[in-house]
């Protein structure tokens, strides 16, 4: 989740949307799946910690695809 939320410092400045959406969108690229499906139990277990950004993309990346 540290990650995450470091990740998510650098769209600080992108409206909320943008934001999440560019985190889920650097997540898919660059992170194995195993560490994405970690991410996602780790925010649903202790999202409170999280950026809200984070926890944003964290639903679009268990959103079905479009």
């Amino acid at each position: 989740m540290k990650l995450a939320d470091d990740i998510a410092v650098q769209f600080r400045h992108y409206p909320p949307r943008a934001a999440a959406a560019s985190i889920a969108n650097h997540i898919r690229q660059f992170w194995d799946p195993r560490m994405c499906s970690q991410l996602k139990t780790q925010v649903e277990e202790d999202g409170a910690d999280c950026d809200p950004n984070v926890i944003a993309a964290v639903q679009l990346l268990n959103a079905p695809e479009r």
